[in-house]
């Protein structure tokens, strides 16, 4: 029908991507988002249980159940196994962003995020940041604990900050693996269940807990290729005060490598999902 002489033509509602979102807005988008991701952990401070309870009970079970078995006393199996389980830390938590973004699709979260004027990704680099956060909170916790046990720090301020560099960016690059996982099952549970299956093979298929000269050629061969291994040996080699350039190597590339593949399908299944 023609528009009726002298009445204003109705312009078609604005849909996401019609326009570029300004970097300016984009950060200012992000950092609300973060900052209602931190809200709500404060709303409910028992979901930091997982994060600040299991490692140390991690701990405490490994060193005082497997330390004299594996290294001959606690404190050398302390000194071995804690820098390797500073890296399990990244890939616990960010196992269990999957569960909680697919359990926001349920409850229509992630449908509302979608008709505001924002990006896509900026709700998913939110929770990212978030996350991290969490982690380094986490980190704090651990390392203070796994000190009064008796780790003996021998390195410098810089490379302690080396170790929590290396542990943050490969988690950040897991957080995306498992909230692609997330928005990929239909269910909470299956999201559970397949980030388990990732997790579960990569930390104990790894250095951390006992020496590769130690297993089989088969499982040997696994583990020297697991990021984890490679994140172990760097936090034990940094800590330690030893040189540790191919370890970080390693993990710089699994890290980047994981992020650049998982990224963009993340964004692009949260954007076909919504």
């Amino acid at each position: 029908m023609p528009t009726a002489v002298g009445s204003p033509a109705v312009a078609p509602p604005p849909t996401r991507g019609a326009s570029r979102i300004a970097p300016r807005a984009y950060l200012r988008h992000t950092s609300t988002l973060v900052r209602r991701n931190l809200l709500r952990i404060k709303a409910d401070p028992y979901t930091l249980f997982d994060s600040l309870l299991m490692p140390v009970l991690y701990t405490l079970l490994f060193v005082y159940v497997f330390g004299g078995a594996v290294s001959g006393s606690r404190e050398k199996y302390i000194q071995y196994m804690i820098p390797g389980l500073l890296g399990i830390l990244s890939l616990t938590l960010a196992t269990s962003v999957g569960a909680g973004m697919n359990a926001d699709f349920k409850t229509g979260l992630m449908d509302r995020f979608r008709t505001l004027p924002i990006a896509a990704s900026s709700v998913l680099v939110a929770k990212l940041i978030a996350e991290t956060i969490r982690s380094v909170l986490s980190l704090s916790v651990l390392i203070n604990v796994a000190m009064l046990l008796g780790l003996r720090v021998r390195a410098g301020p810089l490379k302690l900050l080396a170790v929590d560099g290396l542990i943050l960016m490969f988690g950040m690059s897991m957080v995306w693996v498992s909230m692609l996982i997330g928005m990929t099952m239909r269910s909470t549970e299956a999201a559970q269940g397949v980030s388990a299956l990732v997790a579960v093979p990569l930390q104990f298929g790894s250095s951390i807990f006992a020496p590769v000269s130690t297993m089989p050629g088969w499982l040997g061969s696994f583990t020297r290729f697991n990021p984890l291994s490679a994140l172990a040996d760097a936090c034990r080699n940094l800590i330690n005060d030893r040189s540790a350039g191919h370890s970080v190597l390693i993990v710089l590339a699994w890290s980047v490598g994981i992020t650049a593949v998982t990224a963009p399908l993340a964004v692009a299944r949260f954007r076909r999902r919504t």
